[in-house]
């Protein structure tokens, strides 16, 4: 049996295993946890928990559940293995090349790019204040964790997976089980397209920089230094996707 990677932070981790809300079930089982896979809260090869288990946790029915596995393993997202130690695997992606990458972006438009880093920004400024208000320094270790992961990062795709991550560690850490959610859900859209601004190495420095004052403006409780911060981090990197779609 695979463990289960330790170093995800239990807020975030609570959000993906949170009842799912809406008629819609199997089809938000699918989303809960197929975001959760591409954005790395779920780690790769991970086992998931028994079926039992795992629709409990999401607060449907098995049956539910095994609809939305089969829907997971036909988009190569969940392996299920059988026999003594088998279970549902996670099967975390490769991120789709550069030019598929670049055509993605081109279907949206700067004004929708513009609205999504509004968005963004809205959400990570909210998480941030709140963290500064509500979390204790030693519930910060996941975050450092990942911006030293994201400085340590020698390609795009680790560092947009992490840098995604990060933000929605940063709303586990505000202690906000929608905005988490919010955060999951917002990556899926944007998360991938970090790719193509990421893989200049003195950006990926920069950012991880704009991570660390993050962390301290929350650390030392400076809510509305924290929010600023981290509205500019996500404003900045929408601004230079919108420039690389106004050159295409």
């Amino acid at each position: 049996m695979v463990a289960v990677k330790q170093s995800i932070d239990g807020g975030a981790r609570r959000a993906v295993f949170a009842p799912v809300e809406g008629r819609a079930r199997v089809e938000a089982v699918v989303q809960r946890l197929g975001d959760a896979i591409e954005l790395g809260l779920l780690a790769d090869g991970e086992q998931l928990p028994g079926e039992s288990e795992l629709a409990g946790q999401l607060g449907v029915s098995t049956v539910t559940l095994r609809e939305a596995l089969m829907a997971l393993r036909q988009q190569g997202l969940v392996t299920t293995r059988r026999g003594r130690g088998g279970g549902s695997f996670v099967s975390l992606p490769e991120l789709p090349g550069e030019e598929r990458l670049k055509v993605r972006l081109r279907g949206w438009s700067t004004e929708e790019l513009r609205d999504l880093g509004d968005h963004w920004a809205a959400l990570s400024g909210a998480a941030a204040r709140l963290a500064a208000q509500r979390t204790d320094a030693d519930d910060l270790a996941q975050l450092r964790r990942s911006v030293d992961e994201l400085a340590g990062a020698e390609d795009a795709a680790t560092r947009s997976r992490v840098y995604g991550r990060f933000h929605v560690e940063l709303a586990a850490a505000a202690q906000s089980a929608r905005l988490t959610r919010e955060q999951v859900a917002l990556q899926t859209d944007i998360g991938a397209l970090l790719c193509l601004v990421l893989g200049d190495d003195e950006y990926g420095e920069e950012v991880a920089d704009r991570h660390r004052s993050v962390i301290s403006a929350v650390q030392d409780g400076a809510h509305e230094s924290a929010r600023e911060l981290a509205e500019r981090c996500v404003l900045e990197s929408t601004a230079r996707l919108i420039a690389l779609r106004l050159s295409l």
